[in-house]
């Protein structure tokens, strides 16, 4: 068997064939009683799991990846905040826990972690779905059974093929349509040569902006990077005690004090040249450039006006993109920021990179720190006394106890 193999075969699927499943243990016709723990996920890491216990999650279309972590916990029970899959993606890691005899139950909402206390060993899964804490019912939710997973994955799997297609078509037409924008920058403002041979900084989550440009302080402080503000995002820089340099985006959605602040206005414009909110611009009397195409994001935008003119990095503090966007059909995963993030290609970084550079850990990686730090007062404490210890001034008692020392040392020796 080849390496492929095993691993459809560890999956519980075949080439060519849906997925593989034991015999339906989901379907569960007694209570899975065990110990309440809260799990959290892989990337965030994990609690304390012990065998038997009923683990909470909030992990909608878990991946093979946590269902292992979770198979190697061995649990009784693994009950879902959200849904085990949403019929999305084609996902391994329900069937791969059945499969396992393990108990999945879905969709018991997010207030089932307010009904327990983490370790609680009363704990009980029925077979209607219904979670308690001893005698009391704190959540229902939806026994998922192997018929269901498996039906699930299948129907995943023709809807995933589906939205790969439509992007794919709809990529090639943005690129048919916007060639000389991508390729030869076509469209995209002159704004000199401020951009050149610096680094960016493009904010585009007013939600999170006070949050970012707080943990990004020193980033600006040591490289004073070219700053965009992506519409509402803009004010928050402002705010933040920094005068964006560029503004990105509808007018409309930006305060007048940073309109006025001094930042150039790029204003996004359709092909046919029209842009909106040009008439609060001109009641403002402040000077805007339009950027005419066909995407409608405007931190697309922004992200395609820093790398044309030469930026050696752009820092993008904004929501970041992943395959799942794609997959999942999210309303950011658009073909046209799909193809802008690869045109940026190396020069993109995402603005939680550059915070986990300049965060200082805690805990065992500073002991040394502390230690130093105790040494240093201890050694200080010596001086003080001996400097005010002696009958002459402070400085010769220190040098009367140094050569007093050296004499001492010099006799170990003879």
């Amino acid at each position: 068997m080849s390496a492929s193999d095993s691993s459809a075969a560890s999956t519980g699927s075949t080439a060519g064939t849906g997925p593989v499943v034991g015999p339906d243990t989901s379907g569960a016709t007694s209570p899975v009683v065990g110990a309440l723990r809260d799990w959290t996920s892989v990337a965030t890491g994990r609690r304390r799991l012990n065998a038997g216990d009923i683990a909470v999650i909030d992990d909608t279309d878990l991946s093979r990846r946590e269902a292992q972590a979770l198979l190697d916990a061995r649990p009784a029970a693994v009950v879902n905040v959200g849904h085990f899959t949403t019929g999305a993606v084609p996902n391994f890691g329900p069937l791969m826990l059945i499969d396992a005899g393990v108990t999945l139950v879905e969709g018991v909402g997010e207030g089932i972690r307010s009904g327990f206390r983490d370790g609680a060993r009363k704990g009980r899964v029925n077979p209607d779905g219904a979670v308690l804490n001893g005698a009391k019912t704190i959540a229902q939710g939806t026994l998922l059974s192997a018929a269901e997973a498996e039906a699930r994955f299948e129907d995943a799997r023709g809807t995933l093929d589906a939205t790969v297609s439509a992007f794919a078509g709809n990529a090639v037409e943005f690129v048919q349509y916007e060639a000389p924008l991508l390729i030869d920058g076509m469209g995209i403002p002159d704004v000199g040569e401020d951009i050149t041979g610096r680094k960016v900084l493009v904010l585009a989550d007013a939600e999170r902006g006070r949050d970012l440009m707080r943990n990004l302080r020193n980033f600006i402080r040591e490289y004073e990077p070219v700053l965009i503000g992506v519409e509402g995002a803009a004010d928050v820089l402002l705010a933040a005690g920094y005068t964006p340099d560029f503004i990105v985006g509808d007018p409309v959605k930006v305060g007048t004090d940073t309109l006025r602040s001094g930042a150039r206005v790029i204003l996004p414009a359709d092909p046919d040249g029209h842009a909106t909110g040009l008439e609060r611009i001109q009641d403002l009397g402040v000077g805007a450039m339009t950027f005419p195409a066909a995407t409608e994001s405007a931190t697309d935008l922004a992200l395609l006006l820093a790398e044309h003119h030469g930026a050696t990095m752009i820092v993008l503090a904004g929501r970041p993109l992943s395959l799942a966007d794609v997959f999942t059909r999210h309303p950011d995963a658009t073909p046209a920021t799909v193809l802008t993030r690869a045109k940026l290609g190396p020069k993109l970084v995402d603005a939680d990179a550059i915070i986990g550079l300049y965060s200082i850990g805690s805990g065992r990686g500073l002991g040394w720190l502390w230690a130093a730090l105790g040494l240093l007062v201890a050694v200080a404490a010596i001086i003080l006394v001996i400097g005010f210890g002696g009958d002459g001034t402070f400085l010769n008692n220190i040098i009367d106890t140094w050569n007093g020392m050296a004499l001492t040392v010099q006799g170990w020796f003879r």
